[in-house]
């Protein structure tokens, strides 16, 4: 296969007409495409048919991509802001300047107030996320942060790991179907996430595996499922130990495995045996009957898969709600084991973060090191900063002052939780800097801006899914679009101009050492290739046993109490609440939960995408046709939806599908465009609804995103 190597502006010409393998990042990723590349432009992308994960198939979203390429509000060259900041006005400077000024401004600041007072951020789970961490490692910051790794997918890969030594996947790429699959606040069909495609999800449908949803949302999966569990937000953890309580009671658990490969039964058993599903029942607005043959069906139904998702990471409770539902999978033997949850194959070598070279004491400057060992310390996967922690330490100097913060591919503005907390954090900055595709709110706040190179402009790998790495695949540049860079490409000059002891190697030297420590090969070679699906190997336990202290799957956590919190999962109420805050529940009587994905954005992105948002032009809140009477909203009608933190406006969508007492508002919204500098960001943003505020998770400092008390009205 030729391949492309291109600098320059994008009507330099090749001579030749050339089709790369790739791999769609627009979301996490994992698609395998085709990139058709003629005289130096990209003129189609296409699925390829190869690719075990998406086998030629393309979702809305990686169809787009042209639009997101060439679209003519990319970022393609730096800019300087003119005072004061949030002013919206810009001038062109060349990189050289711009790289100059970061390099000099993060200099001085680290002289002055120590290299802790430097943070990183970014966006979830994309090519260049762990390159921030590195940098910030090399820098000598412990702080960098991303806001799904207190409260999407890290919970769940942190809490694994000290569990079971690993993180598990849903095996669909194998030769065996599942007999059972729980979704459980996850609807893959719209979010595709880290390599578990929608498109897998739709054809494991054709096994006509028995289907549990437990969401309290009627989705596309819950309208086909067996059963639909229509919980009260945020509590998961409830009904997972109510299902506990059945399986190892009504003794429907696998004795053979629980006895040989697990730790802790007794305990667990004795910590839920006053948990019935009717104990549950009053908690979770679940009746009682449906729990307990949701629990028998599961049980009884082999083999299973659990497909679960962010939304059980959005209360306080994060880590034993985790850990409770995981158990469902370890109790029944549906662990590595075909068409069951399966430990990857980990094709692709450990990114080098670089975090050996932090201090002990440095380390122990990470914000929130203090509290939270799940995210900040020894019990995380790649230990970050605590958000809210650093946002007081941007505001308030406490416990000590963060002058700088570098964004890298996140709009913080409108994913990170209590917006107005959040603006005037970053208000309060000596020095920001954003890259990003295109200008957004929190772009406007920085002092420079860099025009960052989207996917099909970069080289780089895909371990997919993510963690388990069972299809290693490369990203290849294609075309190079103004004066775009990788972020990877801005780290290394960043570094060097620094003249920083680590993180100036190319981005293919740090390639080629992933994929060789993974399949001992070269990046070069990978990219002939374009993907390697390694070969599966199943029960990998009874040769080599859980990379845990005792050998096992941990029911009963040695690490976790190593680190003074619960060895076993518990339930909690969500701290604000109908129960938690009836006095708050009078003044805004209905639940609101956010965070429902949209099959035309990921996050907050993509929203000026012309074909994607004439699929979706406006938010939508969805109400039930009972409640909306009682205020007088009709189908399609603007209504305010409102917190004590704020007020939002979105357009109403009745639908028997939702609880009478229950809200759901998007979220990522805001409207490029709008007037600059903001760009709607304060009118439909949920975020501005959203606490950040404590009590958080005692272990991963999580905050409650969902589960919030709100209350609408007709605009």
């Amino acid at each position: 296969m030729d391949q492309i190597v291109n600098s320059g502006d994008s009507d330099n010409h090749l001579q030749s007409e050339t089709t790369l393998k790739s791999v769609c990042r627009s979301c996490h990723g994992g698609c395998g495409v085709h990139l058709h590349v003629k005289d130096g432009l990209l003129v189609n992308v296409t699925g390829d048919p190869d690719s075990p994960l998406n086998k030629g198939r393309l979702c809305p979203i990686g169809a787009a991509t042209m639009d997101l390429v060439y679209h003519p509000d990319r970022l393609k060259y730096p800019m300087k802001r003119k005072p004061p900041r949030g002013s919206g006005e810009w001038e062109r400077i060349s990189w050289d300047d711009a790289l100059g000024e970061i390099a000099e401004r993060l200099q001085s600041i680290k002289e002055e107030f120590g290299a802790e007072s430097i943070a990183m951020g970014t966006g979830t789970g994309r090519h260049h996320i762990r390159w921030v961490s590195r940098f910030g490692h090399a820098l000598g910051t412990p702080n960098w942060c991303e806001p799904g790794f207190a409260q999407c997918f890290h919970p769940r890969v942190n809490t694994s790991i000290q569990t079971m030594g690993d993180f598990p996947v849903c095996d669909f790429t194998g030769d065996v179907g599942p007999e059972c699959i729980i979704y459980w606040g996850h609807n893959p069909v719209n979010s595709g996430p880290d390599g578990e495609t929608r498109f897998n999800v739709r054809d494991s449908l054709a096994y006509k595996p028995k289907i549990i949803v437990i969401d309290p949302r009627e989705t596309y999966l819950a309208k086909k499922a067996d059963l639909w569990l229509q919980l009260r937000p945020g509590t998961d953890d409830a009904l997972a130990l109510a299902m506990l309580n059945v399986v190892i009671f009504e003794k429907l658990y696998d004795e053979e495995f629980v006895t040989k490969w697990t730790h802790g039964f007794t305990e667990l058993a004795e910590r839920v045996k006053d948990m019935p599903p009717e104990w549950a029942q009053d908690i979770t607005w679940v009746p009682a009957d449906k729990i307990r043959e949701a629990a028998r069906l599961y049980a009884r139904t082999n083999p299973s898969m659990m497909e679960w998702g962010c939304a059980i990471e959005h209360t306080p409770a994060c880590i034993q709600t985790i850990r409770a539902i995981s158990m469902l999978p370890v109790l029944t033997g549906n662990i590595d084991v075909p068409g069951g949850w399966v430990f990857g194959m980990h094709g692709l070598g450990r990114f080098p973060s670089l975090i050996e070279n932090l201090s002990e004491e440095m380390n122990a400057k990470r914000l929130g090191a203090d509290r939270f060992k799940m995210l900040c310390g020894e019990g995380a996967d790649l230990p970050a900063a605590h958000i809210p922690t650093l946002l007081q330490a941007m505001r308030e100097g406490k416990p000590y002052p963060v002058k700088a913060f570098l964004v890298f591919g996140n709009n913080t503005l409108t994913t990170y939780a209590n917006t107005s907390l959040v603006y005037e954090s970053l208000m309060n900055l000596d020095f920001m800097v954003c890259a990003d595709l295109f200008m957004t709110p929190t772009a406007e706040l920085s002092d420079i801006v860099l025009p960052a190179a989207s996917w099909p402009e970069i080289d780089q790998v895909a371990g997919m899914p993510t963690i388990a790495a069972n299809v290693v695949l490369a990203q290849q540049k294609a075309v190079q679009i103004g004066e775009c860079k990788s972020d990877e490409e801005i780290f290394v000059e960043l570094a060097r101009r620094m003249n920083l002891d680590s993180c100036t190697e190319s981005v293919q030297d740090v390639l080629d050492q992933m994929v060789g420590d993974g399949l001992g090969i070269t990046f070069d070679e990978l990219r002939g290739e374009g993907f390697v699906q390694v070969p599966f190997k199943y029960r990998k336990y009874e040769t080599d046993g859980f990379k845990t202290p005792t050998g096992k799957i941990e029911l009963y956590s040695t690490r976790l109490e190593a680190m003074g919190y619960d060895p076993l999962p518990y339930y909690e109420e969500p701290p604000e609440s109908p129960v938690a805050t009836p006095e708050l529940a009078e003044k805004f009587p209905l639940v609101l939960t956010t965070g429902g994905r949209i099959p035309f954005f990921f996050n907050s992105e993509h929203r000026q995408l012309r074909q994607l948002r004439k699929a979706h032009p406006e938010p939508v809140a969805e109400i039930h046709p009972e409640t909306a009477a009682d205020l007088g909203i009709e189908d399609g009608e603007w209504m305010s939806i409102e917190t004590s933190r704020g007020k939002i406006k979105q357009k109403a969508k009745l639908t028997f599908g939702i609880d009478p007492r229950v809200i759901h508002a998007e979220h990522g919204w805001w409207f490029p465009e709008g007037k600059a500098p903001e760009y709607g960001v304060w009118d439909s943003n949920a975020n501005v609804l959203t606490s950040n505020l404590p009590p958080y998770d005692p272990a991963m400092g999580t905050y409650q995103l969902r589960a919030l008390q709100c209350k609408v009205a007709k605009i």
